[in-house]
Parts: C-alpha cells; structure tokens; sequence
C-alpha cells in the first residue's frame, strides 16, 4: 500500500472537500431562505442521494479510470468551486433560483460519488487485495471528512466567508487533481491538456478567493437595497450595514435588526415602558442589544450599573468602533457604567448568581434552533431566578400581526414559569406592528406612564393604548409553550414567513 499513498492523500483531500461542499451549499441556502433545519435536512438528503447516483453511475466507467477521476476532480472543482457565488447570484436575478441551487447540488452530488468508487478501483486493481484497499481508502475518506467539517465552521466561515470557502476547496479539488496527473501521467490520455486545464481552474479558484471580498461587495449590493458601508462575517453571523441618505441599517444573516429612522420608537417601548414601572432601579441586564442602541436609553437613568452580555464579539466592537453606529448609540458602551460580557446568554444566565432590576431581552427573532432557546421555558425559568423581587423583563416577541402564534407563544411560555405578563405592541413603520411581553412576579396595581426621561414616541398619553389588542392579533386556536426541548416557536415563525413572503 506504500505505492498508493499519494492516492489515499488524494483521498483525504476530496473527502474533506466533499464535506465541506455540502456544509456550504446548505448554509447558503438557510442564510437566504432561512428554516436552518428544513434547508439543511432538504440540501444534505438531495447532496447524498446525488452521491449515491453517482456511485452507481460509476459502474459504467470500465477504462481509463485515471483520466476519468482526473476530469471528475476538475469538474467538482469548478461547480463546487463557483457553488456560492452561482446560488447567490441566482438569488438575486433568477425568480425560482430554487432550480440552480438544486442542480449544483445534485452535480455536485454526482460528482463527489464517483469519487470513491474509481478511487478504490484504481487502487485494488494494482495493489489486488480488495480488504486492504476498501480499509485504507474509507480511513482516509472518514478522517478527511471529519478535518473538513470542523474546518468548515472555525476557519473557513469566520475568516473567508462562504464565497471563499468554496474557492479553497475549488483550489484542493485542482491540487489533487494535479498530483494525480503528475505521478500517472503514463495513465492519463492527454495528459498535457489536463495538466493546463488544471493550473488553470486552479489559478481561476485562486483569484476568487482574493477577489472574494470584491466579489462578495458586489453580490450584498444586489441582496440589499442601499449602499453596504460595511460588512463582515464573523464567526456566527453575517453583519451588514447600509445607507440610504440618513436612512441606517443594521442587517444580521439578512435580516434587518433597525433602522434609524425609527429604531428610537422600538427601543424607547423595549425600555422605558417596563422601566416606569418600577421605582428603584440599581442593576439592570440586556441580553443581545449588541448594537447599543438599548443601552442607550437606559443610560437616561441616573446611577445604574448595565450589563450587556451578547454573543458576538465582532458586534460590540463595530458598536464601539463603527463612527456611523457610534452616532446613533451615543457611544454608550464606553460608559463607565456599562459592562459588556461576550458570551451566549444561555450560558449566562445558567452560572449568573446576581440578581437584577430590570431584565432587557433584545434578541433576533427566534428563527433557528440557537435562538429557539433564547425563548423556552427553561431559558425564561433562569431569567425568573436572576430578578428580583420587584423587578421587571421584558422581551421583544416579533410582531403579533405578521407573527400572531410566535408572539402569543412567547407569552405563554413566560407565564408558565411562574411570570405575570403583559403584553404590549406599537407600529414601527420599517416593520409594521411590533410586540413585546413585559413581565413581573407580582402582578402590578396599574400600568405607569412614562415621564420620568425624554421621549420621542412614547407619551403619557399613548401609553395605554399600546396594550390593547385587535381581535385579528389574536390566534382562535390554542398556542403551545415553547419548550427546550421542543421548540414549537420555530415552527410558528417559519409559517408566518411562509404566509408573508
């Protein structure tokens, strides 16, 4: 088997790319349409399905097994190579971009099956010992998948971006391609021609990846509306800034988190409602508000110390950092009574011992399973244990029109742990009608108008209003907790988009 190393190289490099292609194409597709779980399912089934026809397809090649797999390595190299750009670029230009997105996939699919196959073949077929040979090629196959799904999420995402992930694996799929070549060129028809087309999918792959982040400015100019003035992956999300004349927005894996023109109407109704309701207030949590513009109003309130723990690290920087965000927060996270904690709240609230005044959750909406937890009942359990007795939370709960059982889910899920709860909504023109559910232990004698700090929206005078509901923004039928352990809120976010979109 010493003759055979460089193949089972071979091996470990298009296994952990094969890995990786399909990884890729399936965060593609959740970052577009969202339902990370339904896309990943959809794209991984079809990806192995295809995998499995191209294994069968190999059957059929009965010579010249080595130009054959030299040309399949090209070929994924190019498609999986090109797969995020092509997928984004039909996101923006083709109405049932759906279609590419499943031809590359199921090419892609064909392709990496075939792989194996005549990898094995040509290994057994010189070497003659069929147990050795199946042995060694699936070790390799498994080892290099496994380099490939951990390379995937902590270095390719975080510091290339998905653009440039595919193009480093277009770059592997041509090295391997090319040492294959090099060591059997006797065994290769036209071996001179593969050898140039090699370099030259390989050089192409090579320029996309430093061409990546032109590439991929010019792609984000297309999926959003106004000029990006800046853009980032980082190791958890996407973070996208625009404007439009005064018009800023803050977008996360696409989906918009405010805008400027009126964020002040959702930030001063996240804070300040709950917050008259309450005499003392000394601690007060934020969980998410990574943007700052939270902390901001709650930085109209004398003497209180603010902890603001959100995931990204990335982002509280750019709110520190950014000049155009620095505006709009008034450089809050630079006062000295806000401490910022990078950390996923979940794990926060499990060891947090303190307890607080007030509780802020200003978290994205709850469309995948990492958020899903952010609203369970166990998650809302902890939050009970780390307020105090007189204390208040409130959580933002998307908007009880467009999202009526998410909402009312939400709702519910709090007061199963023990909360009174009252919910509460507003128009924020960017998003239409928007909701929040504030929450205490015990129930309050009446609902306290805001006056104690300067508004733009919220008056003594509108305050009772924003309780009321319509009976459209009510659900007839009976709505479910979400549960840790079984996240229903998702599957009611997911319809209201299906339903809106």
């Amino acid at each position: 088997m010493k003759k055979h190393r460089l193949l089972l190289v071979t091996t470990f490099i298009i296994s952990g790319c094969s890995l990786c292609y399909e990884l890729i194409i399936s965060a593609v597709s959740a970052y577009i349409t969202g339902n990370a779980v339904l896309q990943y399912s959809v794209m991984i089934g079809l990806y192995m399905s295809a995998m499995g026809l191209g294994s069968f397809l190999s059957r059929y090649v009965r010579t010249e097994l080595f130009t054959v797999f030299v040309t399949v390595e090209i070929g994924i190299g190019v498609l999986g190579g090109f797969s995020s750009v092509s997928i984004f670029l039909a996101n923006i230009y083709i109405a049932n971009y759906h279609i590419i997105m499943y031809a590359i996939t199921i090419g892609i699919g064909i392709l990496v099956g075939m792989e194996i196959p005549l990898l094995t073949r040509i290994i057994e077929k010189s070497h003659g010992n069929l147990r050795m040979t199946l042995s060694a090629v699936f070790s390799f196959d498994y080892i290099g998948s496994l380099v490939g799904a951990l390379a995937f999420p902590l270095l390719m995402v975080p510091y290339g971006g998905y653009l440039a992930a595919a193009f480093v694996c277009g770059v592997l799929n041509s090295v391997a391609a090319l040492l294959i070549i090099w060591k059997y060129t006797d065994h290769i028809r036209y071996s001179w021609t593969y050898k140039i087309l090699t370099v030259g999918v390989g050089t192409v792959m090579l320029l996309g990846i430093i061409f990546s982040g032109n590439i991929s400015h010019y792609i984000e100019e297309g999926l959003y509306r106004d000029t990006v003035i800046y853009s980032e992956q980082t190791p958890y999300q996407k973070l996208v800034l625009t404007r439009h004349k005064d018009d800023i927005r803050l977008f996360i894996d696409g989906n918009l988190q405010f805008s400027s023109m009126d964020e002040y109407r959702y930030h001063e109704a996240l804070v300040h409602i709950p917050l008259a309701q309450i005499d003392a207030i000394q601690n007060v949590l934020v969980l998410g508000g990574g943007d700052g513009l939270a902390t901001r109003e709650l930085l109209k309130y004398p003497n209180v110390q603010i902890t603001v723990v959100d995931l990204d690290e990335r982002m509280t920087a750019m709110a520190i950092k950014h000049p155009v965000l620095r505006a709009l927060n008034k450089d809050a996270f630079s006062n000295p009574c806000v401490t910022v904690i990078n950390k996923d709240a979940y794990e926060f609230m499990k060891e947090n011992k303190k307890q607080y005044d007030a509780i802020i959750i200003d978290l994205p909406d709850p469309n995948n399973e990492a958020l899903s937890k952010l609203y369970s009942n166990v998650f809302y359990r902890l939050c009970y244990a780390a307020l105090s007795e007189k204390g208040i939370l409130v959580t933002q709960s998307t908007s009880p029109y467009y999202a009526a059982k998410t909402f009312w889910s939400i709702n519910k899920t709090l007061a199963s742990e023990g909360f009174v709860v009252y919910p509460y909504h507003l128009l924020v023109p960017t998003f239409g009608e928007w909701g929040f559910n504030m929450a205490t232990k015990h129930a309050l004698h009446k609902i306290h108008p805001v006056n104690k700090v300067d508004t733009q929206f919220v008056t003594p005078d509108n305050i009772d209003s924003l309780f009321v509901f319509g009976k459209d923004e009510i659900p007839s039928e009976p709505i479910a907790i979400n549960q840790l352990l079984h996240p229903v809120i998702i599957d009611y976010y997911n319809e209201a988009v299906r339903q809106w979109h």
